[in-house]
């Protein structure tokens, strides 16, 4: 088996933290259970890029039970948590390719290596996966990465075009993935379907806003030892992941600012009780900035110029492209790494601000995610939006589809179950009445 990792004696460490995470995962191990006797996905290959986590594990678990044959790298190279990597690897035999703090060459190495499966069904977070595949597939991989072209180039033309004619369809976990798909979608260049899992809302109501919200602050928390309470917290972006990064800081006591390009967003944070600005005037009295946009270059050359000294930026969007790191260096005298996942930036002002986990995702840089009784609604959406894909294969076209709504209202059902709360169910009065047009007042 091929495989790539740091260390295969970590198998035991990752084995034990697995078993922690799982306990708090009890919809994913409702699904196993049932996957281990239908067996669902028998025969099906699976090629995967997640954040290589305890509760990816979980999921892999569960894909595993169902009778996948699993492929798995890492969606973030900063990302991978090593242990996890050697269970996976040593325990349940799955070829891996994730180390922490990979360099980009060796990341695009390790997605050809989970295209080297020949897939049937793809999983991304971020839609760096299905990308490569189409590249590669339309021949258009000039520019992607040397890695992929290379092994591109390798390929038969027939080959190029089997590896993604067998692929019966995949899921996508993020905001970000999901707008790149949407846009490929939108442009005819699509090959087979996406089931959008961030879309649903037992993923994005949850994971985005508790999940990002706990974990960003937590990886903030984590790298700096900085008291959060009394600071200027500066939040770009007011999405779902912005809505629980702001009242997880706000709970902590920090002085929350908002800045958005989105009037209504913005409206609703100020309604929500936090200042909005824009950038321009929030990077003067910031000193805490996170991005969760999902866009590129929100903050930018000017921007950190105008900071006070000291200030510590991050990002928690899926890309390390929020941040203007190109347009930091070219105002930067000197740099130093003062702490693990802290950069020191002496500025051609006089001033030092401090990057966090190179600009990549802090949560997951410094920290270790999400906690696992969000990511089980999450990674439940994925195992079973899989099997959906498996069983209606025949009738979905090359478009991006929503999470099914008995999916995502199962999911939350069980969720309920498990954690001992009943909730009411209509009566047949109340069924017709919401049914009909005829009763008034």
């Amino acid at each position: 088996m091929d495989y790539h990792i740091k260390d295969i004696s970590l198998a035991e460490k990752g084995r034990l933290r697995i078993e922690w995470a799982e306990m708090a995962m009890p919809v994913s191990r409702l699904i196993r259970s049932r996957f281990e006797k239908e067996k669902p996905l028998e025969e099906m290959r699976l090629s995967a890029c997640l954040h290589v986590t305890t509760e990816t594990a979980v999921l892999m678990k569960t894909l595993k039970a169902g009778g996948a044959q699993v492929a798995l790298c890492a969606s973030n190279p900063l990302s991978t948590q090593d242990d996890v990597g050697a269970y996976l690897v040593k325990e349940l035999h799955l070829p891996v390719f994730a180390v922490k703090g990979e360099d980009s060459e060796t990341y695009y190495t390790h997605i050809q290596k989970a295209l080297a499966f020949f897939p049937h069904l793809t999983m991304d977070d971020g839609a760096d996966l299905v990308s490569s595949l189409h590249f590669i597939a339309l021949e258009k991989w000039t520019g992607l990465s040397p890695v992929i072209g290379n092994w591109a180039e390798g390929l038969s033309t027939r080959q190029r075009k089997g590896l993604i004619e067998g692929v019966i369809g995949g899921t996508e976990e993020t905001t970000t993935g999901v707008i790149r798909l949407r846009s490929m979608e939108r442009t005819g260049v699509l090959q087979f379907p996406i089931i959008a899992v961030n879309d649903a809302e037992t993923k994005h109501f949850f994971d985005n806003r508790y999940g990002t919200g706990q974990s960003t602050v937590d990886g903030i928390i984590r790298a700096t030892n900085r008291l959060i309470a009394g600071t200027n917290f500066v939040v770009s972006g007011y999405g779902w992941c912005g809505k629980g990064l702001a009242m997880r800081a706000n709970g902590m006591g920090a002085n929350v600012i908002i800045t958005e390009v989105n009037p209504l967003r913005a409206l609703e944070a100020v309604m929500d009780g936090y200042r909005v600005m824009p950038i321009a005037q929030a990077a003067e009295v910031g000193d805490i900035f996170c991005t969760v946009s999902g866009n590129v270059n929100v903050i930018r050359k000017a921007h950190f110029l105008k900071m006070k000294d000291g200030a510590i930026i991050a990002n928690s969007g899926h890309f390390n492209v929020e941040l203007d790191l190109n347009g930091l260096g070219e105002v930067t005298l000197s740099r130093r790494k003062i702490r693990d996942f802290v950069e020191e930036f002496q500025l051609n002002n006089g001033r030092k601000i401090y990057l966090l986990g190179e600009g990549r995702l802090v949560n997951l840089a410094s920290a270790e995610g999400h906690p696992s009784s969000v990511m089980d609604m999450s990674f439940a959406n994925q195992a079973l939006s899989i099997e959906y894909l498996v069983r209606h294969r025949r009738n979905l076209e090359k478009r991006v589809y929503p999470v099914p709504s008995e999916i995502d209202q199962g999911i939350a059902r069980m969720k309920l179950l498990s954690m001992g709360i009943q909730i009411d169910q209509l009566t047949e009065e109340q069924q017709h009445y919401l049914a009909s047009w005829e009763q008034g007042t």
